[in-house]
């Protein structure tokens, strides 16, 4: 698979990575370590250097798959993870029970890389990301503690998630941010206005989560689709049934592209991404060997000059129906 590097830094990843969230967390019940250290592994095999993962999936137990399964190949694949949230009981870091509870400040974050070395079996994080931009700590006292993390050689990079333009301009001055990581597609495209320019601006690179719509632009899931009761979609006012049924008009569009260049909706949806800029690198996740091979395969799919001017005449055209989170949790983004 070709290789990108995000922004001006010298850390160069495969084009597409892999979201390892959904294998512990947000999207039903976890599914069994032994099944997903295969899928992991068998990234590795196809081309994938980039994996994605968090203290708070599972909490922990996502990292703790994550090392394990990535073991045998220390030092030719990069890991992200993310700080920021606490663990005290009661808490859900999700919203779905509760307020979520956000801690950035310098002490907490020393220690949460302590435990995330630990569980990911590395003795550095190669990209370590603040998760969601906490308001109670000022994001120059984040910038330099994980400023002092580098320094010690836990921390290779810095990145912050879901974070907006100023934030983003106040951290960098401190410590140059490698990546930010945010949801973006063709149904989330909130990003373009400031962000994006920004981070060219900057040299900063980006990493698009939920690049498949949480599922959606896959073309899988329709308004009859039911999800299993602890999975994160069905408080997205975007998942409700009326929504799924008004954005299909989305779906559709991708799939008639799909059609004219023998792909998938799916493949083509990553693709848009990949030719955006020559910085970004999507993460799906996935759970199935079979997806996982689809969505690596869209990195030979070639949009010309044509289809991205066709996609975006008729995706200009369609209006997405429903938030992209509830509001308690969109009011931790874009700060």
């Amino acid at each position: 698979m070709q290789k990108r590097k995000l922004g001006n830094s010298n850390l160069e990843v495969s084009a597409i990575g892999l979201g390892c969230m959904g294998m512990s967390f947000s999207y039903g019940p976890a599914k069994d370590k032994q099944e997903m250290i295969p899928v992991i592994r068998a990234a590795v095999e196809r081309g994938v250097t980039f994996f994605d993962t968090a203290e708070v999936y599972g909490p922990f137990a996502n990292e703790e798959l994550v090392g394990e399964a990535l073991t045998p190949f220390r030092g030719k694949v990069a890991i992200a993870t993310k700080f920021g949230f606490d663990f005290t009981p009661g808490s859900d870091p999700r919203g779905m029970t509760g307020a979520p509870s956000l801690n950035s400040r310098p002490e907490h974050i020393k220690q949460a890389a302590e435990g995330s070395l630990k569980r990911l079996k590395v003795e550095t994080i190669d990209l370590y990301y603040q998760h969601r931009v906490d308001p109670e700590v000022p994001i120059e006292d984040v910038a330099g503690a994980v400023k002092d993390l580098i320094r010690e050689g836990k921390v290779k990079h810095f990145g912050l998630s879901e974070a907006g333009v100023k934030t983003i301009r106040r951290a960098h001055a401190v410590q140059p941010v490698t990546a930010l990581q945010s949801e973006y597609s063709l149904w989330t495209r909130t990003p373009e206005s400031e962000v994006i320019p920004a981070l060219e601006e900057l040299g900063i690179g980006f990493v698009p989560f939920s690049p498949l719509g949480k599922g959606f632009l896959t073309g899988k899931i329709d308004e009859s689709t039911t999800f299993d009761s602890s999975d994160f979609r069905n408080i997205v006012p975007r998942f409700t049934p009326e929504a799924r049924k008004a954005n299909q008009a989305l779906v559709d569009l991708l799939g008639s592209i799909a059609e004219q260049k023998h792909a998938t909706p799916a493949q083509i949806a990553l693709a848009w991404l990949l030719a955006q800029k020559p910085w970004i690198v999507p993460i799906p996740g996935t759970t199935k060997l079979h997806r996982l091979e689809e969505n690596i395969g869209a990195a030979a799919v070639e949009l010309t000059p044509d289809d991205l001017r066709h996609i975006e005449e008729a995706a200009s055209k369609i209006t997405v129906h429903g938030a992209r989170y509830p509001e308690k949790l969109e009011k931790m983004t874009g700060l």
